[in-house]
């Protein structure tokens, strides 16, 4: 009887111990986007995000949470509602509510009802942005004079292009006719019926960012009014317009562009977030770190850089394959109710915290501080109470309230806990290295849940993009699959990552890859003279600027046994003529690649495919216009073929550059499922033939 009731107990304690994450946990999890806190601080409305297994898909829908704590509550059942905005009274939220093809701006009153359009503009309306008196709405839309024709012909679906950037990744081919501008609506006192839009900016180039002057009466945007503006180094404006439209005037201008625009209590200054290209006579940089500035509101201002000392990431980020994918962020500075200080976020080796800046002296000053990524916020109306995203190596990011005073953080959502709590999730650890040249390193080791010390693991060594990007203290669902199979995973920042000052993300210009790889080299040695890593099992992969360096990798050593190459460069050339977006500017390269042959072909990983001896498998979205397959995979993979090397190239249908980060579910999940077999297959040396010559 004894022994049946241990047996018992066993099987029970059993049932109830946490399991390890798995690839297809990813169809249960639910992000958080978009916090909008409330004008006085109360409540927080908030974009939720969840995977419709049935049609493969993300749903969105917006939820409401008090600051003080307790049970949110659902305000919309749309599938596709999103970019929530409190009127200034708090009493009603304008949002976006999209269909396959467009989106139109709702309102919803918080005091009962449905939510009712305000909108319907031909190819939608997005971005809305209250006025202050409560009376208007701005918002962006690529509307234009004949969609308003219900007698119009069909236009012709053939494509005249005469930009050398006509398509972008993600959203296809550019239509130069159709320009994001500024158009108003007026807010009925009772939402009835949809009201007319009418538009405030028109012509040749795009407006975006848009907010208020204090007195309702102008709008402050940002553009680049540059008809074809990739002859020149990255740059957009600060502008200022009447709200009734007319003529637009430059408020103030830095060589770089300008974003993230705040306007002080008083109206009279702005802040905003900027990258300077170039110091003095020097070349456009590769990386340009971004600082914060103030400029008066008045035009023909001048703009002071008040971070110029603080030699980290304004309004940087950490990547993660995690970021709530459909459900946008708003991340932008905001002022202190006296105006003498700005409030924004910056990384710093690893972390994105909130800081506080003096407008005056730029004296920086941390708010928040951890081991965490904290990304996308919003502030009440008096800066006081913050709302903000925060993830963690162990949790997707939750909703937190923020005092500006203090920097007190309270745990608002825990949208994850009935997943989480089930399964062993453990934290990497952060560690440095010197690497060849004694530059210091930063990286994280993700260990299997159950790491024995003394045991030696197969190891991955998993390579951010970029280049100049981060890893850090932030959830990847890939790195914890990938060590609850049984491995360790290295992941490491490089030189040319962000978050470690101005000269180290501009290192690599004119020399990528190069030393970057070394870096990553060191780490692998890192870990296998600490006993960790099996040097017999080392696998390598990265994705985008990770594919490139993992091309690099495995041209360069046999160290590898395996390796998966996602979203690559082979061909510098091919991609130079290829990619949604161009290098006419010698940023990257000294010139285009007749003007440089010797540089494009030496940097190129197809240049030295026949000293490739480690399996390689390659991973293409086939919609991807970033990191064109033609220009990537495909040339690795025929090459390798001829040259009868084991390889194999695993395309997704439909899927862009965003695979990883925003692709179907499904996609998403065979795409660890791959990447992991090919590792399983040549490391661990399971049987595996589905990658058998058919």
């Amino acid at each position: 009887m004894l022994s049946s009731l241990l047996v018992l107990a066993a099987v029970t304690l059993a049932a109830d111990a946490p399991r390890f994450i798995t690839e297809t946990d990813l169809y249960q999890f639910t992000w958080v986007a978009d916090p909008q806190i409330s004008p006085d601080g109360s409540r927080v409305v908030y974009t939720r995000v969840t995977v419709n297994a049935k049609h493969d898909n993300y749903e969105t829908a917006l939820w409401l949470m008090p600051t003080a704590g307790g049970a949110g509550r659902q305000l919309t059942a749309g599938v596709r509602d999103s970019s929530p905005r409190w009127s200034p009274d708090g009493k009603t939220l304008a949002f976006v509510r999209s269909t396959e093809t467009t989106g139109q701006i709702y309102l919803l009153s918080l005091e009962g009802g449905e939510a009712r359009p305000l909108t319907d503009v031909p190819k939608g309306a997005s971005s809305p942005v209250w006025s202050p008196d409560g009376k208007m709405i701005v918002f962006s839309s690529t509307a234009i004079d004949q969609d308003f024709d219900k007698k119009k012909d069909e236009p012709s679906d053939v494509k005249v292009i005469t930009r050398a950037a006509y398509r972008n990744n993600g959203s296809g081919y550019a239509d130069p006719d159709r320009r994001p501008h500024l158009w108003l609506v007026d807010v009925p006192a009772v939402p009835a019926a949809v009201a007319k839009a009418r538009q405030v900016t028109q012509g040749a180039f795009s407006e975006s960012g848009a907010i208020w002057a204090r007195d309702s009466a102008r709008l402050y945007f940002t553009s680049n009014r540059v008809l074809e503006p990739y002859y020149e180094s990255p740059d957009a404006d600060l502008y200022v317009v009447d709200a009734k439209g007319g003529d637009i005037a430059k408020v103030t201008s830095i060589d770089g562009p300008i974003s993230g625009l705040a306007l002080n209590p008083a109206g009279n200054r702005v802040a905003f977030t900027g990258a300077i290209n170039r110091i003095g006579t020097a070349a456009q940089r590769s990386y340009s770190q971004t600082d914060l500035f103030v400029s008066d509101a008045g035009a023909g201002s001048a703009a002071k850089n008040l971070t110029r000392q603080y030699n980290f990431d304004i309004a940087g980020g950490i990547g993660g394959d995690q970021a709530p994918p459909r459900g946008g962020e708003s991340a932008k500075p905001y002022w202190s109710a006296d105006g003498r200080f700005v409030f924004t976020v910056a990384a710093e080796e690893g972390r994105a915290n909130l800081k506080r800046i003096d407008a005056e002296t730029g004296r920086v000053t941390a708010l928040t501080e951890g081991d965490h990524a904290l990304s996308s916020y919003s502030a009440s109306a008096d800066g006081s109470k913050v709302a903000a995203l925060i993830s963690t190596p162990t949790s997707i990011g939750e909703l937190y309230s923020i005092d500006s005073a203090s920097g007190k953080l309270k745990q608002l959502t825990q949208s994850n806990q009935e997943l989480f709590g089930k399964l062993q999730l453990t934290p990497p650890e952060a560690i440095w290295y010197k690497s060849f040249d004694g530059w210091r390193i930063q990286a994280w080791v993700q260990r299997p849940p159950n790491f024995v010390e003394g045991k030696k693991y197969p190891l991955i060594l998993n390579i951010h993009g970029g280049p100049h990007a981060a890893y850090g203290f932030t959830f990847d669902h890939e790195f914890q699959w990938m060590a609850a199979k049984g491995y360790i995973v290295l992941y490491p920042n490089p030189r040319g990552s962000t978050t470690y000052g101005q000269d180290f993300g501009n290192v690599i210009q004119y020399h990528y890859p190069g030393d970057d790889h070394q870096d990553l080299m060191a780490g692998v040695d890192e870990l296998v003279k600490r006993g960790w890593a099996d040097p017999e099992r080392l696998g390598v992969t990265g994705g985008s600027g990770g594919g490139v360096l993992t091309n690099w990798a495995i041209t360069h050593t046999d160290r590898f046994k395996a390796a998966v190459s996602q979203r690559s460069i082979a061909d510098w050339t091919a991609f130079w003529y290829t990619a949604d977006f161009t290098q006419f500017t010698s940023s990257w390269f000294r010139g285009a690649p007749w003007e440089s042959e010797a540089d494009y072909k030496e940097r190129s990983p197809i240049t030295h495919v026949q000293k490739i001896k480690t399996p390689l498998m390659l991973i293409e979205g086939e919609a991807d216009l970033r990191t064109p397959p033609a220009a990537g995979g495909e040339q690795m993979f025929r090459a390798l073929k001829y040259l009868k090397k084991p390889v194999v190239m695993v395309r997704f249908p439909g899927e862009s550059h965003e695979l990883s980060r925003s692709g179907k579910p499904t996609h998403r999940v065979e795409r660890l499922q791959h990447i992991v077999a090919w590792f399983d297959k040549y490391l661990l040396g399971q049987e595996i033939h589905t990658y058998d010559v058919r």
